[in-house]
């Protein structure tokens, strides 16, 4: 009783209080021993859901207990094989077998079962090749393959590396025991290997599995069920929590551990704060890890798992076997809280889950109804626990036992996080998918949690959002390292001062192209020259706002540098912009004059500006210089862009900002008086701001477009040809349209081709290369923002599945924070931010705007841009662009990127582009096929279906000879048309075929329902994981096959399920029989 008393003493306050009111209660329904009268017995709750498991993925290594002792001393080996066997034959769970019968499972006992102990001998090999065997041979143990059906379902192995030095391996199946049973066999095999007595087991597990199936029930279930229904009410049952590889459709069990030893100091901290908090140990690392998961992921409403050990009868206290249950801790972490007021939140999630810790988890997972995949685990997908028992360790005389440290390679859930107790201080245990985390993120995610719980300790009533979660090396290099960006670039004044610097080097060459027209160097600079000074004639001055409204030609570029001669800034109205917008953007910036061409004139909106006629003469005003008191802080352009009102608004952007985006551009990918760029981007985007200006200061040639030619594809290929273009822009969607053109592969003479504008597709970047040698570079950046803030140079053989946006250009700093202006962990999304000498003043006539999106810097000083964008730092400091804040999507309580989708569809070599979007409560897909293709919605599906989970498989699909563009040549999502085509629809669509008859009689009788349509989804009418199986054992039977389990979870409908059998079928030449037998309804509705 001395070990039980112990125990009692180590639980917490919650659980040690319910666990004497319930001793201290009278039992009349005590666990008594059944009668064996051979026949088998039914299985317990925990013991009926990992039999499900197993049938999901049979002889899965995931529930293996693997346990690894290095003794040291002299082994009687016979000694300790026989006490093995002797525990064995005391404890029927130890030789207890799981077989299957209608579709049921059942267990039985064998009467005998004598495990070997086979030794290894090591002893040969050289000390480190020993040590090397050892852990192989650890990790092998640990991943052995059991047959629930055959057994037995534990297995020992020992290793000699010396005459003294043992090391042995147990590895026992979890579905007859648990951890707790661990200590019980290590007290016994100690016990027993001195030959010591053991009282005789009152009774069984298989009698606790018995009396746990006729007690729980009735009023009691309903009770714990009502009280779970409640708790669990919308409960988002995926937490996002940031993965460095793609979600899979089906995990596998493929994982990894790592640890990290808390200090002494802390850890006795953590457990006074507990105490004068009037909290458990437990409930205060709980609170931290959901806090750390709230700061990862910016969800609020967090759900993780915990066991109990099921353990609160005196009967169960020495028996082997599975009695843990798994219970869900869901906290509201809305509000932003202080970490003393989570610890109320937490206690009392704790405490509720406690007093209902009952239900099985299997039955709560079935009453909620929950949407089944394969690719995550049902309510939650990570793991919190805390081991503060003391393990009863392996004791034999002379020899010192110790365990081994070894990581078995497997994984249960996305991340299990154990903290232990130990004579050193807690140990913090993650285990964890390598599906989806790489080891370096789960170390910062551990490092991450110690900050956190230093953070707690130091200020326990700190906001949670603002406690530290960064290593001081890790801030470092966020905020500092990967911004160091300083570049001393000449300070010669503004932008148009550098291209007169440029007309004096080159003065007679070649400056502007367009169609069969050209100027020179010195003629741009004079006829800008005079043109500017008829507009200072009207009054234009520094920082005069001069609107231009034009076609792409000469008198364009003319003009806009004329604008800047005059100390003035350039505000472009596209003439293909409707009127009405036009009318907005003219009322709003108040210019005063107005460049245009004498056609675009009648077209205009009615305005008060003074019109000038670019077809005009303006040759009687001198030709020289302007001298000017324009500065760097004046401003160069307002360009308006897309508001979220539905209004736009003008971005005010500085000379200074602008001519270091060209410096760095020009230092970065260097022009030459060789080179020629293709200015196509209209003039309201501002890409074509160095479309115009870099070639011009540069001494390049800068090659015009025709109207609208930024649009013709075939054009572009023969003017890429024939004036040998070697640098031009695309837009990724104006990309995927260029590399369809014929005879693209024909325009040798491009060096680079710079994107921009929209998020470049990993898929979109390959066939790029597929095409052209040219090199590709990715930049990214807001019109906010003086173009462009972070650069990437793509690479054919990149591995990295992914095209990043980059690193900050010169002179420019990216932040990346959470919603409270804290810097997130590299890996994790934040919104992008940006600092430096690129930022823009400022919204025209928007100072609520501009107050709200430009802040002050809370880390130097300086101002911030607000993005709007989701970003997140890769491990090698490159960023990813993640998608815009304002279009994550959530569907059915799952939050999906829709990029992932648009990405994995792209893969398909019949996919030239597409889009995803919502409509209503579905998602729809709108693809652009090639010419050959002859795809429909079942064949795009089922190639989703590979690789992504159900809940992200579009329900309509739209073809469309091209997606629609915006004048910049970006996705233009309001022109996408609504689909002709309904999704699925809640409608009784009839069996088409005998197979999918048969099943429709088998899917009504299970569920207990009139009819079954082809397309109703068996879970979503109420089936669950043992329905599931009785249907799969009807399925052998009648068909003959050999059916997984799993089958029916990744195909639930009769018409995707009977297309999955028909596969098998072929596979295992067997012939579908006739249905003359055919079971089930026979009223039908056919």
């Amino acid at each position: 009783m001395h070990e039980l008393n112990q125990r009692l003493a180590n639980l917490s306050p919650e659980k040690r209080q319910l666990l004497l009111e319930r001793l201290k209660q009278v039992k009349p329904n005590a666990i008594g021993p059944q009668p064996r009268t051979g026949e088998p017995l039914a299985l317990s709750f925990p013991q009926q859901r990992l039999w499900l498991l197993d049938r999901l993925e049979p002889q899965n290594p995931t529930y293996n207990i693997p346990q690894a002792y290095r003794l040291r001393g002299v082994v009687d080996v016979g000694r300790l094989r026989d006490s093995l066997n002797r525990a064995i034959a005391r404890h029927e769970a130890l030789r207890t077998v799981f077989q299957e019968r209608d579709g049921q499972p059942q267990q039985r006992i064998l009467p005998h079962l004598t495990l070997a102990l086979p030794v290894i001998d090591l002893q040969p090999l050289p000390p480190q090749e020993r040590e090397r065997q050892v852990q192989q041979q650890a990790i092998a143990a640990a991943q052995f393959a059991f047959n629930l059906s055959q057994g037995p379902l534990l297995r020992a192995l020992l290793l000699q590396l010396d005459s003294a030095d043992w090391v042995l391996l147990l590895t026992i199946h979890h579905i007859i025991a648990d951890g707790w049973s661990i200590g019980i066999l290590m007290q016994e095999l100690s016990r027993l290997y001195v030959c010591a007595a053991l009282p005789e087991l009152p009774i069984q597990y298989a009698d606790f599995a018995v009396w746990q199936k006729q007690t729980f029930g009735g009023e009691k279930r309903e009770v714990q069920l009502a009280y779970w229904q409640q708790q669990l009410a919308g409960v988002n049952s995926t937490l996002t929590l940031p993965s460095d590889r793609p979600r899979p459709a089906v995990l596998t069990s493929s994982g990894a551990t790592q640890s990290l030893r808390l200090s002494a100091s802390l850890s006795q901290d953590l457990k006074l704060l507990s105490q004068k908090a009037g909290v458990t140990l437990f409930v205060t690392l709980l609170a931290a890890f959901q806090t750390l998961l709230y700061r990862y992921t910016q969800q609020v409403d967090i759900a993780v798992g915990t066991t109990v050990s099921g353990r609160d009868r005196a009967e169960t206290q020495s028996l082997i076997g599975l009695f843990v249950n798994t219970l869900v801790m869901r906290t509201d972490l809305s509000g932003n809280p202080s970490f003393r007021q989570l610890l109320n939140r937490v206690r009392q999630v704790a405490f509720g889950a406690y007093a209902h810790q009952d239900l099985p988890f299997e039955q709560l997972v079935e009453e909620l109804r929950l949407e089944r995949s394969l690719s995550h685990t049902p309510l939650f997908q990570i793991l919190f626990q805390l081991q503060n028992l003391p393990m009863t360790p392996l004791s034999l005389p002379g020899v010192e036992v110790s365990r081994l440290p070894f990581d078995p390679g497997t994984a249960r859930f996305d991340l299990t996080l154990e903290m232990v107790e130990t004579e050193d201080g807690l140990m913090a245990i993650a285990q964890y998918r390598t599906d989806l985390f790489t080891a370096q993120t789960i170390t910062r995610m551990l490092e991450g949690y110690q900050t956190l719980l230093a953070g707690i300790i130091a200020n326990p009533d700190r906001a949670i959002a603002t406690l530290p979660l960064l290593t001081p090396a890790e801030q470092h290099q966020l905020l500092v390292e990967w911004n160091n960006t300083q570049v001393d670039y000449p300070q010669q004044g503004c932008l148009h001062h550098w291209v007169e610097q440029q007309v004096e080097q080159t003065p007679d060459a070649i400056a502007v192209v367009f169609e069969n027209h050209s100027l020179t160097y010195r003629q741009l600079n004079l006829k800008a020259n005079q043109l500017a000074r008829h507009l200072q004639s009207l009054g234009v001055g520094v920082e005069t706002l001069v609107g231009i409204s034009t076609e792409r030609s000469l008198e364009m570029v003319i003009a806009l540098l004329a604008i800047l001669k005059a100390g003035a800034a350039y505000v472009p109205f596209d003439p293909t912009y409707p009127k009405a917008r036009l009318a907005f953007m003219l009322q709003d910036s108040q210019v005063q004059v107005l460049l245009t061409q004498s056609h675009l004139i009648e077209s205009l909106p009615q305005h008060p500006a003074q019109i000038v006629d670019l077809e005009s003469d303006f040759s009687t005003y001198p030709a020289d210089n302007l001298q000017v008191k324009v500065t760097p802080d004046n401003l160069a352009y307002v360009i308006y862009t897309s508001g979220s009102t539905g209004q736009p608004k003008g971005a005010m952007n500085l000379h200074r900002g602008v001519v270091n985006r060209l410096l760095w551009m020009q230092e970065a990918y260097g022009l030459t008086t060789t080179d020629r760029i293709l200015q196509k981007t209209p003039f309201s985007f501002d890409v074509s701001v160095w479309e115009f200006f870099w070639p011009l200061i540069t001494g390049a040639r800068l090659i015009v477009a025709q109207p609208g030619g930024h649009q013709d594809s075939h054009y572009l290929v023969n003017l890429i040809q024939s004036q040998q273009i070697t640098t031009l822009h695309f837009v990724p969607s104006m990309l995927q349209v260029f590399l369809q053109e014929p005879g693209v592969e024909n325009c040798q003479s491009l060096k680079q081709v710079i994107c921009s504008g929209e998020a470049l597709s990993w898929e979109l970047q390959q066939r790029y290369f597929s095409k052209l040698k040219a090199q590709l570079h990715n930049l990214y950046g807001p019109t906010e923002a003086a173009i462009d803030v972070t650069f990437w140079e793509c690479h054919p053989d990149s591995q990295l599945g992914k095209v990043p946006i980059g690193r900050p250009i010169a002179n420019t700093e990216i932040y990346i924070l959470d919603e409270h202006q804290q810097p997130v962990p590299i890996g994790v999304a934040g919104e992008l931010h940006i600092g430096g000498m690129g930022l823009a003043r400022g919204y025209l006539n928007r100072p609520e705007l501009t107050a709200e999106k430009f802040i002050s810097n809370p880390f130097k000083p300086g101002r911030l841009y607000k993005t709007g964008d989701l970003a997140r730092y890769l491990e090698t400091g490159e960023i990813e662009y993640l998608g815009r804040i304002d279009h994550q999507v959530k569907l059915r309580g799952l939050r999906i990127e829709l990029g992932e989708i648009e990405a994995t569809l792209l893969q398909h070599p019949d996919i030239l582009a597409c889009t995803i979007t919502v409509i209503r409560d579905y998602l729809a897909a709108y693809v652009v096929l090639s010419p050959q293709a002859s795809l429909n919605v079942e064949q795009l599906q089922q190639f989703l279906q590979q690789t992504l989970p159900d809940y992200m498989i579009p329900a309509v699909f739209v073809p469309l000879a091209e997606l629609p563009l915006t004048p910049n040549g970006k996705l233009d999502r309001s022109a996408l048309p609504a689909p002709d085509i309904a999704p699925v629809q809640a409608t009784f669509i009839p069996p088409r075929n005998p197979t999918e008859t048969w099943l429709a009689g088998l899917f009504a009788e299970v569920l207990g329902q009139e009819r079954v349509g082809i397309t109703d989804n068996f879970f979503a009418l109420g089936g669950h994981s043992l329905l599931a199986t009785q249907v799969i054992s009807r399925v052998r039977t009648h068909f003959q096959l050999e059916v997984p389990l799993r089958a029916l979870f990744e195909k639930p409908t009769i018409a995707g399920f009977a297309e999955r059998l028909e596969t098998l079928r072929l596979a295992q030449r067997q012939v579908a029989p006739s249905l003359a037998g055919r079971a089930g309804r026979k009223d039908i509705e056919l």
